[in-house]
């Protein structure tokens, strides 16, 4: 029986949000290891992939205010603009990690999918079934959509991960950053958050340091919380993506990780 998990390398660990455009390859490069690795290890194991834009889609899309709506002419060139430089990304992510041996393949969510008042409204995911089905790694990625209500607007990764696990229904999603995991305000990792314990972790989420147009930590933690709620079997692990081996180790054997922060419907062992 196949095991599939949800990744997602996020912008601020891939890229230097400091600086415009600037990949971290060679952080890329060891993820692309782990990953290969792991899918390699485990022929069960199936793995859809995402990626946030980092420096190089929030800069342009924070220039233009896409999120928010695309109607003038300027707003439309914003745009493509915003698309173009997402691409540039997801081509350089897979690049690197065809060049590790990793079969990826880059499924431009633009191109599959319709928004509507910054939801997605309908996606085409017959292409990511069948790259599952024959053990590729399909990619995804925080991109622009055509949005019925406001024209254009920006979804994130996460955005289009909560719409492809009710499609899919995966065991695990990981989503790998730049910190421990959620964080309290002197730095401690919150090993677990519930929906009962969430009222009282609110006051220590912070939102990202640099420019993030798709709301933050404080919205992934909602987000992913809301999903674990209406699909119970999912769980959510927030992780550093900097510390090498530890993606890898995880994913050999998820249930029994303990890294960073975890997000379910009710703790291990079942009872709220």
């Amino acid at each position: 029986m196949h095991e599939l998990i949800f990744i997602k390398l996020g912008g601020s660990l891939i890229t230097d949000k400091r600086r415009q455009a600037v990949a971290r390859c060679e952080v890329i490069q060891r993820l692309a290891r782990e990953i290969g690795e792991a899918a390699e290890h485990n022929r069960h194991l199936r793995i859809l992939l995402g990626h946030g834009s980092g420096s190089f889609g929030h800069w342009e899309a924070n220039r233009y205010g896409t999120r928010d709506g695309v109607r003038e002419d300027k707003e439309w060139r914003g745009f493509a603009r915003v698309s173009a430089a997402a691409l540039r990304l997801n081509r350089l992510v897979t690049e690197i990690f065809t060049d590790e041996g990793v079969p990826v393949l880059s499924l431009q969510p633009s191109a599959a999918a319709l928004a509507h008042e910054g939801s997605i409204l309908r996606y085409e995911t017959e292409p990511i079934k069948r790259a599952l089905e024959h053990r590729l790694i399909p990619i995804v990625f925080g991109d622009v959509m055509f949005d019925t209500a406001r024209g254009g607007t920006i979804l994130s990764t996460e955005d289009i991960f909560v719409y492809l696990a009710q499609v899919f229904r995966p065991s695990w999603i990981i989503l790998l950053g730049n910190t421990p995991g959620v964080l309290m305000d002197k730095g401690t990792v919150i090993p677990l958050i519930t929906p009962e314990l969430h009222a009282q972790v609110q006051a220590y989420l912070q939102g990202s340091a640099y420019t993030d147009v798709t709301g933050g930590m404080a919205n992934k933690v909602k987000q992913m919380l809301t999903l674990t709620q209406r699909q119970p079997g999912v769980r959510v692990r927030i992780m550093s993506g900097h510390q090498p081996g530890l993606l890898a180790q995880t994913l050999r054997a998820p249930d029994k990780a303990t890294a960073g922060t975890l997000i379910a419907a009710m703790p291990p062992g079942g009872t709220p």
